[in-house]
């Protein structure tokens, strides 16, 4: 027998729907809060020295945390080359802003010490914001378009198509349900980013975090609920017609999908996926709660679980969809169909199983070599701060 027969290649493909999952999700749990603290700069922190505790705070970690989005990055290019190349062809610009986001903040992080000047350092905390604000408010975006499906479809050489310039393509994103996921995208962020200050930072920073993150939280959780309701009564789902073959070629063509009254159908399927929506109404209020009442340690733990359920709630209730199509739904992309082949998930598991646990003991070192707040004098009696 072949090795990677040893698995078959239905269980491989859901192993790897759910590692895919954990990434994005540690991506959030990790890199969200450098997000979110780069949007509170400047409204938390008044004087410079208030800003350098604000940015020290995320500034030994912030490199290590973009790693899970290099690794989800990559999980969807090797493991699932179908919806990476249809969905960076439509989302192209929207990606483009987010890398240059993205790429901003590191300068950001660099530069802004390097002078004295008040309007030089200005410029850059308001870059670090944006370097913040837009990949979290995008990301949602991104999510709200993928649950009312993506305008593509396939030819018969699997070539991804869409409609239209890609400044239309891009300006089509922004309807007002994807800029509502955005909104309790960027909101939840943001409450998560006040949760690491209130953790992180000492006085005043904490407190002003605090307040904001209280009403941060408070958005999220209504338009985490609002959104719910949408799902329910104004958005179709996608459902298959007919048996699909688990371990069948990667041809989404082969496969026959039809629009369903609602997503939220998925509940009644399988009951036990109710348990991710409820974690994540749950976290969100409990950390509201948490920033109110001062707490620091646990109001960090009840956000993590807040972004945990909300993240697993839109993927567990897609399942086995991963891209849907507005204009064909035949052409959707799903768990069953667009992964590539099981020799390649087989050997890319191994190596996950070697890796992957050397890079949550350096992660979990590194925070705890780091462990503390930062205060105001240890920015000021150290040269090695930002």
């Amino acid at each position: 027998m072949i090795l990677h027969e040893f698995i078959s290649y239905d269980i491989l493909r859901v192993i790897w729907w759910g590692l895919l999952g954990i990434l994005l999700i540690g991506f959030a749990l990790t890199d969200g809060f450098d997000m979110g603290v780069g949007a509170l700069l400047p409204f938390v922190a008044k004087t410079d020295v208030e800003r350098r505790v604000v940015i020290n705070t995320v500034g030994p970690v912030w490199e290590g945390n973009q790693v899970w989005f290099i690794l989800g990055g990559g999980a969807i290019f090797a493991a699932w080359p179908p919806l990476y190349a249809v969905s960076f062809s439509g989302f192209y610009l929207a990606m483009f802003v987010i890398l240059a986001a993205l790429i901003v903040r590191p300068v950001a992080f660099k530069y802004r010490s390097k002078r004295d000047g008040a309007r030089w350092r200005a410029t850059w905390d308001w870059a670090l914001f944006a370097g913040g604000a837009v990949p979290a408010l995008l990301f949602g975006v991104a999510v709200g378009n993928v649950l009312q499906g993506v305008p593509f479809e396939l030819t018969p050489d699997l070539f991804a198509r869409y409609e239209g310039a890609f400044y239309a393509k891009f300006a089509g994103l922004l309807n007002p349900f994807a800029l509502l996921a955005g909104v309790v995208s960027f909101a939840m962020l943001l409450t998560h980013g006040a949760a690491w200050l209130s953790f992180k930072a000492d006085s005043i920073v904490a407190q002003r975090a605090r307040a904001i993150g209280s009403v941060s939280g408070l958005v999220t959780i209504g338009g985490y609920v609002l959104a719910g309701l949408w799902l329910a009564i104004g958005i179709e789902g996608y459902a298959f017609t007919s048996e699909v073959a688990a371990n069948g070629p990667s041809n989404p063509l082969y496969s026959e999908v039809v629009r369903t009254d609602s997503w939220l159908s998925a509940y009644a399927a399988r009951p036990w996926i109710a348990l991710a929506p409820v974690l994540g109404l749950v976290g969100m209020v409990m950390t509201v709660l948490g920033l109110r009442a001062g707490r620091e340690g646990a109001t960090l733990l009840w956000s993590k679980l807040g972004i945990f359920g909300a993240i697993s709630s839109v993927g567990l209730m897609m399942f086995p969809f991963i891209l849907p199509s507005s204009i064909d739904p035949r052409s959707s992309l799903t768990v069953w169909d667009s992964s590539s082949s099981h020799q390649t998930l087989f050997v890319m598991l191994v190596a996950t199983v070697i890796f992957m646990p050397l890079i949550l003991a350096y992660t979990a070192w590194v925070y705890k070599v780091l462990w503390g707040k930062v205060t105001e004098a240890d920015v000021t009696d150290s040269h090695s701060a930002y």
